[in-house]
Order: C-alpha cells, then structure tokens, then sequence
C-alpha cells in the first residue's frame, strides 16, 4: 500500500458516529478510471479472439490442426481456473491499482512476444505469447464489480458495472471484425504480412494503455461513494473478513452455488459461440469469412446494448431475479432457433438470430456480477466476480471442446443441441435462487436513517451486533445482515418476499469535487 493510500484510508470517517461525520462523496475522476479500465479490458479481449475468427487461416499459416488453432482462446480458460484464487486474493490485498498494472505489464509483454513469432514454424511462441494474456486476463475480468462497488453510488452500480463489461465486449468486437479484414486467406507471405498489422498494432496500444494504469489510474477514493461500502471501508471488524472466510462463506451460500453454476452455463455457451464461429458457419456457408467477422460484430454490437440496458434497468429496479430469469428465457429461445435456422442457409437469418443471443447473451455479464456482489455482501464483489468467472471458464471448455468432439463425430447440428439443452437446465436452476439484496439493504437503512425513518443509534447498534455476530461464529465470518433495519419498517428478513424493492437513492449525498 503506498504512502497516499494510507493517507486515504485514514482521511475516511469513523462508522455511524453521528450524522454529520458520515461523508460519502463522488468523484469526477471515477468516470476517468473506469474509461481506462474499459481501454484495458478492451485489448487483451481483443487478443482473446483474435485468431479463433480467422482459424483457416491461421491452422494454414502454423500447419496445425483446427482443435490446435481453438486452444489459442480455450487458453484464456484453462489458465484462469487454476489462478483465480490467487489472482483474487492479490485484488483482495493489494486493491486495484497495484494488480492493474501487473495485469497491463503481462498483457503488454505477451503482445510483443507475439510480434516475434510471425513465421509458419513458431506456434509455440505464439502460444507463449497469448498464455501471458489470458494470465492477463485473471486481473481483469473480475475487476468490474469491484471497481462500480469502490468508485459509484448505489444508483450508477449496475450501470459502472455494465460500462466495465463494455469494454470487454468491444475488444472482442474488434476481435471479430479486423483480423478476417487485415489478414487475407491468400499465399503465406502475405498472412504474414497481414499477422504483423494485427500484433504490433495490439503491442503499441497494450504498450500505451500500460503507461495509463501506471501514472493515471488510483487505487480508492478518499470518501467512500455508499453507505455500504463506508461500512466495509471504515470498519476495523469488517475489513478483518479474511479472503479464506469470503470463500467460505460464498460456497456456503445456497444462492451464490446456484449462481455459480447459472453464470457458468450461459457465459460458458458465449464462449463456445465466440471460439467455434468462424467452424460454424463455414460449415453451412463455405468462403465467407468476412461474413463469419460480421456475424461475430453483430452479437457483439448487441450484446453491447444489451449490457448497458441491462445495467441502467437494474439500477432503476434493482429486479435482479427477475431480469436474470427474462434472459435466460429469451437466450434458450434464440439458440433454438439460432440451431434450427442454420440448415435454411439464409445469411441475414444468421445476422438477425446472433443479434439477439448477443444481446441477451451478454446482457447477462453485469446482472450476474451484480446481483453476485448483493447476495455475498459484505464480502469482496471481486471475490464473488472472481469465482462467477471461473465457472464461466470452466464451462466454457467444457462446451467448446464437446461442441467440437460433437462436430467432428456426429453433426455441427447436434453440437448445437449441446447448448440448448445445458440452458434449459441453466434455467431451470435459475428458479431457485432467492433474490437477497443485502447490500442494497445496507443503502435502503442509510437513506432511511437520513430521513428519519429509523433511529440511527439504533442502526449503529445493529451494525455492531452484526460485526460481533461475525467475530464470534465458530466457522465463518458471514455477517448476518439480517437484522438490519428493515425497509418501510417491515419485520421480513428478506427483501424479494412478494416484490423486489425499487432503487432507493440517497439523499442529500454530495456532490463530484
């Protein structure tokens, strides 16, 4: 922790003292942190799928086998499974600027070590290359949650959420549109020549957006943005919550597992999708390959709307079981369609059908991070992200290399069938997870207490008897935040027993300095 970390972390005010002495404030300068973030995630995406979309031409570059071409991106899965845990406990540790810039300098390295390998007998450094970022990756993709929750007040979560899953979807947006444009399915010098644009093109903007994290990005504010996180960021007993207790207390919780498996599925058969759509469609329509990049741009554009909409409805409604049910619903449906409408052969079918999946598909990012971070609070969101994300992974390999086994075997037809049936079963689990919005609890009693609505000694008093509950359990440190003050004055310990709650907003809450 550097010197001016400290200095911010001492400058936050003590725990419900009194009224006066809570601040909670929002900076101008969080807008400039998550568009960094955003650049960020964007290029090592972008690397996620830059060969995968062109897989002929790369398997004919190399010489190597199409399933060999796909473990360039399945990598990006297989490292992260394995690292997460760690990865999560140095975000946990250290915050998010110092695991930023490992993560920027990893990105970086392996994007120039992929400019070294443009010759057909140098797979392996290519692999190499792309091995450093998908290691890369583990200080990524479990940053957005983390970052809304430390940076935003609790009516821009949802939305800061989304706009750091944005990111991610525009690289990999990128992913699919420039490499079939720059690299032509021609004679092998010119793939080469076409290789070299793409690489050092990536390695100067990986380069750039390093120096950015270094001398711009900041680890916290001086003021927490929300009440909830002036609870975990003014709190001895609270930021005492070990990273062991969190994982504890997560795979413990009904909820949080059934999640776990419900993210991994649906973001799992994104994966498949992405890796195996340029062997998908070449398979009913041979020699489109700049097609095959359109089609990837679209579900991409979409999903791009798709996650901000997402993202602004639930900071409106905070309706998250019920949002997160609508779009599993509506991605079975368009996968089903999306697998019997391929044999018809109809190009602006495919456009029309991958166009909705990416929306939905990817609407689907920011809901299950935030509605992860409400159900495990007062633990890490990055923790929780972490985990989401590692099923997603997990699932992700699974899907693509069964699609792939199904394709060679049998038919691209019943490897389609595949994903239908796991998001029917996704589903299906979906139903039965209870919509605890503890977090949103923690702001709901705040603005109240603010108003008058409840005794704010009262509130102290509980979030103490909260924290020694905590301290003194015998086999976790899960708060129990139930006895919290409850919403309208309501005895119910749940907040999704006949409605979920609307979006309360603070009040009197200060203004960007």
């Amino acid at each position: 922790m550097t010197l001016e970390d400290k200095n911010m972390d001492s400058n936050r005010e003590p725990l419900f003292e009194n009224k006066k002495s809570v601040q909670i404030k929002l900076y101008k300068r969080r807008f400039l942190i998550l568009a960094i973030f955003t650049l960020y995630s964007m290029i090592n995406a972008f690397q996620w799928i830059e060969y995968s979309i062109i897989t002929n031409i790369i398997s004919k570059f190399y010489g190597k086998s199409a399933r060999q071409v796909d473990w360039l991106s399945m990598i990006y899965m297989a490292v992260y499974i394995p690292f997460i845990i760690p990865a999560s406990w140095l975000l946990n540790a250290r915050g998010l600027k110092e695991t930023a810039i490992l993560g920027g300098f990893l990105n970086a390295l392996g994007a120039w070590i992929k400019c070294a390998s443009i010759r057909s007998d140098l797979f392996w450094v290519t692999m190499l290359g792309q091995i450093l970022c998908a290691i890369a990756q583990l200080f990524i993709l479990n940053i957005p949650s983390k970052l809304a929750s430390t940076w935003f007040g609790p009516k821009e979560l949802a939305t800061a959420c989304s706009i750091g899953v944005f990111g991610n979807q525009v690289g990999v947006a990128l992913g699919f549109l420039l490499p079939p444009i720059l690299v032509p399915n021609t004679t092998i010098p010119e793939i080469a020549e076409g290789l070299k644009k793409v690489f050092y093109s990536v390695a100067i903007v990986s380069t750039i957006i390093l120096a950015l994290i270094i001398f711009v990005y900041q680890k916290n504010p001086k003021h927490p943005p929300s009440p909830s996180e002036m609870v975990l960021g003014t709190h001895d007993d609270y930021k005492d919550i070990s990273f062991k207790s969190s994982l504890y207390s997560m795979f413990k919780s009904r909820n949080f597992i059934l999640l776990f498996f419900t993210y991994g599925i649906i973001t799992g058969n994104y994966y498949a999708i992405s890796t195996l759509l340029n062997q998908i469609v070449l398979h009913y329509f041979p020699n489109q390959e700049l097609n095959v990049g359109r089609i990837g741009l679209t579900m991409i554009i979409t999903g791009l709307i798709g996650a901000v909409v997402a993202g602004v409805w639930l900071d409106r409604t905070k309706a998250f079981k019920s949002t997160t049910l609508l779009i599993y619903a509506c991605t079975l449906v368009f996968t089903v369609i999306f697998t019997f409408t391929l044999k018809l052969k109809h190009l602006w079918i495919v456009f029309l059908n991958i166009g909705f999946l990416g929306f939905f598909m990817n609407g689907y990012l920011p809901v299950g991070f935030e509605f992860a971070a409400e159900i495990t609070y007062p633990h890490s969101a990055g923790i929780s992200s972490g985990l989401l994300n590692a099923s997603a992974q997990i699932f992700g390999i699974i899907f693509t290399l069964g699609m792939g086994e199904l394709s060679d075997s049998i038919s691209v037809y019943a490897a389609n069938i595949l994903l239908c049936v796991s998001l029917l079963f996704g589903a299906l689990l979906t139903i039965g997870i209870r919509s605890e919005l503890k977090r949103e609890h923690i702001n709901i009693s705040h603005n109240q207490a603010q108003n008058g609505n409840v005794d704010f000694i009262d509130m102290k008093s509980n979030v103490n008897n909260n924290i020694n509950d905590h301290k003194n359990s015998p086999k976790s440190n899960e708060v129990n935040l139930n006895m919290m003050p409850k919403q309208n004055g309501s005895t119910d310990p749940e907040l999704d027993k006949g409605a979920e709650p609307s979006s309360p907003f603070l009040n009197g809450e200060s203004k960007d300095k």
